[in-house]
């Protein structure tokens, strides 16, 4: 155990301390929710997406502009992404972390796959990420004394449900990769962990709920014993595990769903 104790008069750190992390999918939905958390506590976020408009959205609602970064790029084109983060360094200095939260839904049964449809899943919502995450660990990258990665899952990565196999498989995958990629870089100080939240109210659920009845929509929140969440219950467990001062949570798979999992 650490006894040292901070001298007499000393302010403790409290918030990021204007460290850099890139935040994917910060255009809309959780990546933005996160995203100005993040501000709010005093990290200084690159806001990374596809559309810039809405990236500059994002970033007029964070506040500061000196504590955002719009950076527009198509993560589906993996070979762009860790260029793309070697020329973010240069103009934000080393970086602590990162939250992937972009991410794409599919609503199909098994006869109607086809290969394509599901790499282009699979490249969005797993392989991204894990360009991201070796882009971030380059050592002419990662910020002096390590940093935190985040993974966006879902409760479908604990889950099955019919139509969603595809979506499934891509969350899995994260779950998964999450344990070892800890155990990976913790000898770099870095911390990997995830979020897997069950409904919450976005435009991709909004998207998805259209094409549902009012009946199959109903059933679907009932099945959350808590309640559809919001945006905000992801921020605030996002800001929570990327945070500097916790330092010891790593390989943790947080569930945030309103109960659904307890069934």
């Amino acid at each position: 155990m650490n006894s040292a104790l901070p001298s007499p008069g000393a302010r403790p750190a409290t918030g990021y301390d204007g460290r850099w992390l890139i935040v994917s999918g910060a255009s809309a939905g959780i990546g933005r929710a996160i995203s100005i958390a993040l501000v709010a506590q005093g990290a200084r976020v690159v806001l990374m997406g596809r559309d810039a408009d809405r990236l500059g959205e994002t970033a007029r609602r964070a506040g500061p502009p000196e504590q955002t970064l719009v950076c527009p790029l198509d993560l589906s084109e993996l070979a762009g992404i860790v260029p793309a983060v070697r020329t973010l360094v240069a103009r934000t200095g080393r970086l602590y972390g990162l939250c992937h939260s972009a991410g794409l839904s599919m609503t199909l049964p098994l006869s109607a796959f086809r290969p394509e449809r599901v790499q282009a899943l699979m490249n969005v919502n797993f392989q991204a990420g894990l360009e991201l995450s070796r882009a971030l660990v380059e050592r002419s990258v990662l910020a002096e004394g390590g940093g935190s990665v985040l993974w966006i899952s879902s409760i479908y990565a604990h889950v099955g449900a019919p139509g969603q196999i595809a979506y499934c498989a891509s969350k899995g995958a994260i779950k998964a990769a999450v344990r070892a990629m800890a155990l990976e870089l913790a000898p770099r100080r870095v911390r990997v962990n995830a979020i897997s939240p069950g409904l919450v109210k976005t435009d991709m659920t909004a998207a998805a709920g259209s094409r549902m009845d009012a009946e199959q929509w109903a059933r679907i929140e009932s099945m959350h014993p808590l309640g559809s969440g919001d945006v905000q219950d992801v921020a605030r467990a996002a800001s929570f595990l990327l945070h500097p001062l916790n330092g010891w949570i790593t390989g943790t798979d947080m569930v945030i769903d309103g109960g659904y999992s307890l069934h």
